[in-house]
């Protein structure tokens, strides 16, 4: 379903990505590990379209990223990908509610069927009462939560999580760990997950590790 081919990706003379070919698939929860520097943060962007590899090609339920233009690629992961990061990224001035629309409105799908959609996934992560809050008047775990259900609004092929846990005390990283597997269970989701968090990739499907970008 997520497929990453002979992907080599350079800074200056520092290659990070090495020939890297990865298969994952669908309603897998696959976690990448590895030391600081090994390449994950940026195989995962390449995989979700947010920087180009030097060369290899991405291909997400067949469709290949090297056929797009930038338009279509813009559109492509707005469709296909959802994104989870450490520090959640949620608009300020935004309710909870409003923070998850978003992608489903620059979608241009219906915002009487988006926000039922929210209202169920917000449901679904127990944050209904808190639909009306703005970040800044939610806990941490309420943040990535938030996070995690804009990330589901559009159904996407795969969500990518970069650290998704690694701002979290014990109790709110352990219940965003069994959500991910909830999730997985309920909507058939699938997972790619960066983590220094050996419990996480415990409880993974497979466990990916990058040593000096390869796979080891």
């Amino acid at each position: 379903m997520v497929q990453a081919i002979k992907i080599n990706k350079s800074y200056q003379t520092l290659n990070v990505l090495k020939n890297v070919d990865l298969n994952v698939n669908k309603g897998e929860i696959v976690s990448v590990v590895g030391p600081s520097g090994a390449g994950k943060t940026s195989l995962l962007q390449i995989i979700g379209t947010l920087m180009p590899a030097d060369s290899g090609d991405i291909k997400i339920n067949g469709i290949s990223v090297n056929t797009l233009n930038s338009k279509q690629i813009s559109k492509f992961r707005n469709h296909h990908i959802g994104f989870i990061f450490q520090f959640h990224h949620l608009l300020p001035e935004f309710t909870a509610l409003e923070n998850v629309c978003l992608p489903a409105y620059i979608k241009g799908l219906n915002k009487k069927e988006t926000i039922a959609h929210a209202k169920d996934l917000l449901n679904f992560l127990n944050l209904s009462e808190r639909i009306h809050h703005k970040p800044a008047e939610l806990s941490g775990g309420e943040q990535q939560r938030v996070a995690v259900a804009r990330a589901l609004i559009n159904n996407p092929s795969v969500v990518l999580a970069d650290e998704p846990s690694g701002n979290l005390d014990t109790v709110n990283k352990e219940a965003l760990h069994n959500l991910f597997f909830s999730l997985r269970d309920t909507y058939k989701h699938t997972f790619i997950i960066v983590t220094h968090d050996n419990k996480l990739a415990e409880m993974s499907d497979r466990v990916i590790k990058l040593i000096d970008g390869k796979i080891a």
